[in-house]
């Protein structure tokens, strides 16, 4: 497979996983056409923050398991401000503009940013088929564009992948740090998704034995973050459901069946499949294409 296939398809599948995100924790976010495959070096890193506002809050991460590079998204301050009201409840936008960001604010922000990068990270290896790590977010705030450039120059990676993104008005960007390690594992991996078998022919043991997650959702609810954080032991959160409408089976982020929830003699929950959906219907509806990133009393897992 092609070099820049692979990139761009690593790119996509980065991009929609932190767009989920953003549209579920800043109503309004969306992202701004395909990515873009670029080269590393000075021309490619200056190319990767230009047209970009600063300052801006900087969000990095590096994978240490699995396989090797890293995601950067830069978000100008107005951008951040507005995302940092959204996810203590309020409307994005709310907070007063100008000066710097407070420490409540950056805390909020910085937990929006872990959630997109988790998100970046296990849709990566959704499509290698193994487990992705990432460290921490470094977050901090970088005053000019050649401090961004800094940042996109230290790892000196040899290929950069760009998204871009509009956070509350504020177009912002999601960079892929792409070492050439990283690219021959992924062209591997998409050529053994998209090989063609003969008519008749079984699917090869390897691909068979690649792990995929697999789980149940009885329902789900929308709060702000700071409210669910904030729940005690013993609350009651309303889900969207009836107690006998069928539950969504969802494999690797895909609605893949639906079925009812039954109890083992052993006291386990089991899920009795009433119907497999076809490929067209796997995907969730737009506006509950979260699943990756709720938190745990939005969806059951079993």
């Amino acid at each position: 497979m092609a070099l820049e296939v692979a990139l761009t398809r690593m790119g996509e599948s980065t991009a929609e996983a932190v767009e989920r995100v953003l549209q579920t924790v800043c109503p309004g976010a969306a992202r701004g056409g395909a990515a873009t495959v670029g080269q590393g070096g000075d021309e490619g890193a200056e190319q990767a923050v230009a047209g970009l506002s600063f300052p801006a809050v900087a969000a990095g991460v590096s994978y240490v398991d699995g396989v090797t590079g890293g995601n950067l998204f830069l978000l100008p301050l107005d951008g951040a401000r507005g995302l940092a009201a959204a996810m203590m409840g309020d409307e994005a936008g709310a907070s007063p503009p100008g000066g710097e960001l407070s420490e409540l604010e950056l805390s909020a922000v910085g937990e929006a940013m872990n959630q997109m990068m988790s998100a970046a990270a296990a849709a990566t290896g959704a499509v290698l088929g193994q487990e992705v790590r990432i460290s921490p977010p470094d977050i901090r705030v970088v005053d000019d564009e050649a401090a961004a450039i800094e940042l996109l120059r230290a790892d000196a990676p040899p290929h950069l992948l760009s998204s871009d993104f509009t956070v509350a008005g504020a177009p912002s960007r999601l960079v892929a740090l792409v070492p050439n390690a990283f690219v021959v594992r992924m062209e591997r991996a998409l050529e053994s998704q998209t090989r063609e078998y003969t008519s008749g022919a079984p699917m090869g043991n390897a691909l068979r034995a690649v792990p995929v997650r697999v789980w149940a959702e009885l329902g789900r609810a929308r709060m702000p973050a700071g409210s669910s954080l904030g729940l005690p032991t013993g609350s009651v959160v309303e889900l969207d459901r009836e107690v006998d409408e069928p539950v969504d089976l969802y494999v690797d982020g895909m609605r893949c069946a639906t079925g009812r929830l039954m109890v083992a003699e052993d006291g386990s929950l089991q899920l009795a499949i009433d119907e497999v959906l076809g490929l067209q219907n796997a995907a969730p509806p737009a506006d509950q294409q979260d699943a990756l990133t709720e938190s745990p009393t939005q969806s059951q897992e079993v």
